[in-house]
């Protein structure tokens, strides 16, 4: 450690950064959150009031944010559309950058911003904060161990009955560009892609649905929808083969007539054995002609640049960022898996569009 005390501001003053960014943030005492930003200043004031250090900034604008040379590192927590232009801006004037999921709406705009943290020479990071979730942690040191041999075959799921978020931009694509896919599936997809730790791609096929979205919502969780305002879809599933021949079944809905119902899970099959996390996490192969299934404990956290006991995903999250920051060491998620990620949803969507396989070099 340093000793020194990073300057943050926080970009986007609704939903994920109340709910996750400022209260994790919060608990870690090198940070202090000195700039707030938001278009409706109101809530910026409110979370500066909260969270922020004494004589912390507020603004509307985050390029007059970004005037501030004192700032260390930016949390954007907006829209998914303006992902790319506020990364971008900041990189560009020195701060090193978490953004929350999905990375952008386009590859274009995900390998902008990695050229832009590449030339910078600034930290560049993407929230994928299941990453950091015991059970996850515990398969990711199976894996890495060989534990399931080489993995050839895993299904990302990310699958609600009727869980249409109905507040904020979800619902808008031109704001979003996209639904459940980019919203939930880019959770999951992350993590197959890590745990299999195979990124090269070799086709994507594609295939969208807006069948749920006119019937207004009954029994959403989180309360009946307006049709009109439903504009993207409300399922999506993608089947993907990399390079290696290794397949992904992903899959993503808000609202579908299922009860398996699974969000930000994976299930892994490999030469030597299985893992799921349908009850608990499991391993499940054959020993001496004996099929088994363990089940597998997690009850230690054991991740690069971080060990200690339990605790939230973002909290570990926002630990693990800011000690790679003061110790000069790679993020956990590395800017280049989330541009892999951005490019797969974008080829889910094109496939869907198109009608056919969408071929990646």
């Amino acid at each position: 450690m340093s000793g020194r005390e990073l300057k943050a501001a926080i970009v986007g003053c609704n939903g994920i950064a109340l709910q996750k960014a400022l209260p994790s943030l919060a608990k870690i005492p090198e940070v202090a959150v000195t700039a707030f930003c938001d278009i409706a200043g109101e809530r910026a004031q409110s979370a500066a009031k909260q969270y922020g250090a004494k004589g912390a900034g507020v603004y509307t604008d985050y390029r007059e944010l970004l005037l501030d040379k004192t700032l260390d590192v930016v949390y954007v927590c907006t829209p998914n559309i303006t992902h790319a232009p506020i990364t971008i801006a900041a990189l560009e004037a020195g701060k090193h950058v978490m953004c929350e999921k999905p990375m952008a709406t386009s590859c274009t705009d995900a390998k902008a911003m990695l050229d832009a943290a590449v030339k910078s020479g600034k930290k560049l990071s993407v929230s994928y904060q299941n990453r950091f979730r015991q059970d996850v942690q515990t398969l990711w040191r199976y894996c890495r161990g060989g534990a399931l041999g080489q993995v050839y075959f895993a299904k990302a799921h990310a699958i609600r009955r009727r869980g249409v978020p109905t507040w904020g931009v979800f619902l808008n694509e031109e704001l979003q560009g996209g639904g459940p896919l980019i919203d939930i599936g880019t959770h999951s997809l992350d993590l197959a892609l890590w745990l299999m730790d195979d990124y090269r791609v070799r086709y994507v096929a594609g295939s969208t649905y807006r069948k749920l979205a006119e019937t207004g919502g009954g029994g959403n969780m989180f309360g009946p929808w307006e049709p009109k305002k439903f504009t993207v879809e409300d399922s999506a599933f993608g089947y993907v083969v990399m390079e290696s021949g290794a397949t992904i079944m992903l899959e993503s809905s808000w609202a579908l007539n299922a009860l398996d119902e699974k969000e930000a899970k994976v299930t892994l099959c490999g030469t030597k054995a299985g893992a799921d996390m349908d009850d608990g996490l499991r391993l499940n192969g054959e020993a001496y002609d004996d099929l088994y299934i363990r089940e597998l404990g997690t009850g230690k956290v054991d991740i690069d640049y971080y060990s200690g006991d339990i605790v939230e995903p973002g909290e570990l999250e926002a630990r693990s960022w800011i000690d790679c920051i003061l110790n000069d060491t790679p993020p956990v998620v590395e800017p280049e898996q989330a541009v892999a990620v951005t490019r797969i949803l974008e080829a889910v969507y094109r496939s869907a569009r198109e009608g056919a396989p969408v071929f990646l070099d």
